[in-house]
């Protein structure tokens, strides 16, 4: 990472006012410190602070399991991942390169999620095995073998991935010897059979990666009458040296392994492999895709030329097609030419792709958007058009066998979308199974279930010529996730199970697991507002025997007297608006409280849609990380998930994006106040990145809030000119609506205190940490008040101990400072609504 000079860092820090830092120049303290280290007179102090005890408690408690069923569903993974990442992580040396983070020594992902403890259990009621992990390095990525009698880890260390081989039924693991695994750009593998796999390595004689002194010229980019929009991103390349250096960490080597005796052997040359997948029913071929050069300085890697081949175990590669690279694409278009390639999970091992009809271009009008293309083997004949899609192309899932296929397309302007079961030799017109707008929650079918095929490849399951699918069960009663058994003949579902039948109202039950193709023995995790969520087997008439596979006991019990409602009511033009109502403990009735609203505007095509209820009020109380509902820990009321719906055209919804979360946010105020829960002069909002858009808005535009808090937002529309969020026109399309948009262009007016907390290292397209300095600028320069918080090493989220306890006590500090501690304010007097400006 690139140093700052001292002399930057010192006028930062003076200037911010906040805490800042830089990477080589970071002081962190012990995560149990609650004061500052000295600091220069009127700066103010530049170590981890940490939030109160109360809160600390909560942050530092174990976290609850997580769980995973192996493929052939006889052994479910009882995982204890790690709660936390230490800031020294953080600032391990990272490269940021085509839009990627990775760690160069290791040729792996920047972040991972570490395993400290597994345990399996065999199904359907066996029992549990604690696995030894041995120490060192940090294990992650579980996976079963398909016959469910191995399971795979990663275990990274300071130099390398390693891979290691369990045994489901002894529970003993060990490591495959002289093996460095290549992860930061496909993890995926193949199994050949029971005891071997394809994966990528780290190729055996790459030598050490490229190094310059000195830059070889200046970066230069030309455009010369060409269109080529892209969205704002991070990370990207920017000279040819950059590129010499991504090419090198990205080039790996095909490899097959022997998990039995730990013999690896080296198929073909080396290549920047991006794509792994096994072809046909057996795994003796594999479709893979290679980065193909020259770069682009404006795209990321997913965007790069790339060259789609068939391989097999001997080495031979017969190119079956090439992605071009992305340029010249208009707004929220595609390339032409094929993309997205698939192969064929059946004996036909067939490939597929999809290429556009109307040249990419969403704004043409065209019957039909993408086709589907189809090559068989030996690959070497002309493909054949199988099937057209109406609208864009977005996702392809194939059935058990490989004849069929659910394919689903996304309708941009209208934010819909549809699911078709198609048959992918083109003899039969596909069959319309669902169509829904992509907001509409209660009518979402869920998600169809998979099972693993022997090659490793995860199709979608089909028993006796069904589907099954878990949902959400949103509905306006709250969320009641279900199964559903989906009858392909006939196109009808049969409901199996729901949260909540019998008359259970007071649990939240999840589907894991169908454990056999009737249907009569299922897996759950069930929780309530008491109980942490544990594993159960049902089986029976109707699934009514219940029986506990897991005992999480409460990691948190001081976060049970928190009282939570679910509040529905209606802004001045009738839209329906809803909130989630946290009491914190020891909350009396009729005391009026510091409030906070935590927010994030979503845009809808209709009212009906907007008002949809989301969440339930069973589930188990747990906050992770620099949740706002921390904040009841300290006393305030919380306004969780507050609803900020912008209703209208897709093509112009924004024109009214201010008008209409004004609308919101006096509506929950009203709301609030009515229930005599807050203080109407002591509210504060808040909100994440497109909700810390939002919270500068409303304190650019409204007196509604005393203050608000903004988390790696973005303020100033003009550093994102071809688009943002759902915004398809350009900033010179609609040049009044960015400006507007911007809250940077409000600052002489937005005089309510400011709390802006950014990562220095967000990654996120759009939410540059420029953004939060220059508004920060932009207030301190017009008389505003107003702090800043940039945390070291993190992105768009904050993921180090260091980080999350700082940001909690950043916030909580700041309530205290704006609205006073959280404590009763004596009155329950109501006075008049603020208005908005």
């Amino acid at each position: 990472m690139p140093r700052r000079p001292l002399s930057l860092i010192l006028s930062l820090a003076a200037a911010f006012g906040g805490f800042v830092s830089s990477a080589g120049a970071t002081s962190t303290a012990a995560p149990a410190s609650t004061g500052a280290e000295a600091a220069p007179a009127g700066a103010p102090a530049q170590t981890y602070r940490q939030p109160s005890a109360a809160m600390r408690a909560v942050l530092d408690a174990k976290p609850l399991p997580s769980y995973q069923v192996s493929g052939d569903q006889r052994t479910l993974a009882i995982l204890e991942n790690r709660k936390f990442r230490a800031i020294s992580e953080l600032a391990r040396p990272v490269l940021r390169q085509a839009g990627l983070r990775f760690d160069p020594a290791t040729d792996s992902p920047q972040l991972i999620t570490a395993i400290d403890g597994l345990t399996l259990r065999a199904l359907p009621d066996g029992a549990e095995r604690r696995i030894a992990l041995p120490t060192g390095g940090a294990f992650h990525h579980l996976r079963f073998s398909p016959d469910g009698k191995r399971f795979l880890l990663n275990r990274r260390t300071d130099s390398a991935v390693e891979l290691w081989v369990g045994d489901v039924a002894t529970g003993q693991l060990k490591a495959v010897p002289k093996l460095k695994l290549h992860t930061f750009l496909e993890s995926s593998l193949v199994w050949v059979n029971d005891h071997e796999v394809l994966l990528l390595s780290v190729p055996a004689k790459r030598g050490p990666a490229p190094t310059f002194s000195a830059p070889s010229g200046p970066a230069i980019q030309e455009s010369l009458g060409r269109n080529s929009p892209e969205r704002t991103q991070q990370d990207l390349l920017t000279n040819p040296q950059d590129a010499a250096v991504f090419a090198h960490h990205a080039t790996s080597q095909l490899t097959r392994v022997d998990l039995a005796t730990g013999a690896v052997h080296a198929i073909g040359e080396p290549g920047m492999f991006v794509h792994l997948e096994a072809l046909g029913a057996g795994g003796g071929q594999v479709l893979t895709t290679r980065l193909q050069q020259p770069f682009n300085y404006q795209v990321g890697w997913d965007d790069f030329a790339a060259q789609a081949e068939v391989r097999d175990l001997a080495g031979k590669v017969i190119p079956v097609g090439r992605r071009k690279l992305k340029e010249g694409v208009p707004v929220e278009g595609v390339i032409t030419g094929p993309r997205h390639f698939f192969a064929s999970p059946g004996a036909d091992a067939a490939v597929y792709w999809v290429e556009a009809l109307d040249g990419g271009d969403n704004r043409v009008q065209a019957p039909n958007r993408d086709r589907l293309m189809r090559l068989d083997a030996p690959y070497t004949g002309a493909p054949r058009e199988v099937y057209r899609v109406a609208q864009r192309l977005s996702k392809l899932d194939f059935l058990e066998g490989g004849r069929q296929a659910l394919v689903q397309d996304f309708d941009l302007t209208k934010m819909r979308t549809s699911t078709e079961l198609v048959t992918m030799d083109g003899s039969a017109p596909g069959k319309r199974l669902v169509e829904r707008s992509v907001r509409d929650r209660y009518r979402d079918p869920g998600t169809p279930q998979t099972r693993t095929q022997a090659n490793g490849r995860h199709v979608v399951r089909v028993d006796g010529g069904a589907l099954w699918y878990f949902g959400t069960g949103a509905s306006p009663e709250g969320d009641k996730p279900f199964i559903d058994r989906l009858t392909l003949a006939d196109n009808k579902t049969t409901r199996v199970f729901q949260s909540g039948r019998n008359g259970d109202a007071a649990h939240y039950e999840r589907p894991l697991a169908v454990l056999d193709a009737a249907g009569t023995q299922v897996l759950t995790v069930r929780e309530s507002v008491n109980e942490p969520g544990n594993v159960m087997l049902r089986a029976g008439a109707a699934l009514a025997d219940l029986k506990p596979l897991t005992d999480a006991k409460d990691p948190t019990p001081q976060l049970r007297d928190i009282k939570r409602e679910f509040v529905r009511f209606k802004r001045a033009d009738g839209v329906e608006l809803s909130f989630w109502l946290y009491l914190p403990p020891g909350y009396k009735a009729g005391e009026r409280r510091p409030t906070f609203v935590w927010a994030y505007p979503l845009e809808y095509t209709d009212a009906s849609t907007a008002g949809q209820v989301s969440g339930s009020g069973n589930r188990f109380n747990t906050f992770a990380g620099t949740s706002p509902l921390m904040l009841l820990l300290d006393g305030y009321v919380v306004l969780m998930d507050a609803t900020m719906p912008v209703v209208g055209d897709p093509k112009t919804v924004n024109d009214s994006f201010i008008a209409q979360i004004t609308a919101n946010a006096q509506a929950v105020i009203d709301k609030a106040v009515d229930l005599g829960v807050s203080d109407r002069e002591k509210f504060v909002v808040g909100g994440h990145s497109y909700g810390a858009f939002m919270t500068a808005n409303l304190l650019a535009h409204t007196d509604l809030f005393k203050a608000g808090i903004a988390r790696s937002g973005a303020y100033n529309r003009s550093l994102t000119p071809f688009g943002f969020q759902s915004e398809r026109r350009t900033y010179w399309e609609a040049q009044d609506v960015y400006q507007k948009l911007s809250p940077f262009n409000y600052a002489d007016k937005l005089k309510e205190p400011l709390l802006l907390i950014h990562g220095d290292a967000d990654n996120n397209s759009g939410t540059f940490p420029i953004q939060s300095a220059r508004l920060y600028q932009a207030l301190a320069g017009t008389g505003g008040n107003v702090r800043y918080v940039s945390l070291p090493y993190e992105s768009h989220g904050y993921s180090a101990r260091e980080s999350l306890g700082h940001t909690l006590w950043e916030m909580s500090d700041w309530m205290r400072r704006q609205v006073g501690p959280g404590a009763p304010t004596g009155g329950a007097t109501d006075p008049k609504a603020p208005s908005a400006r």
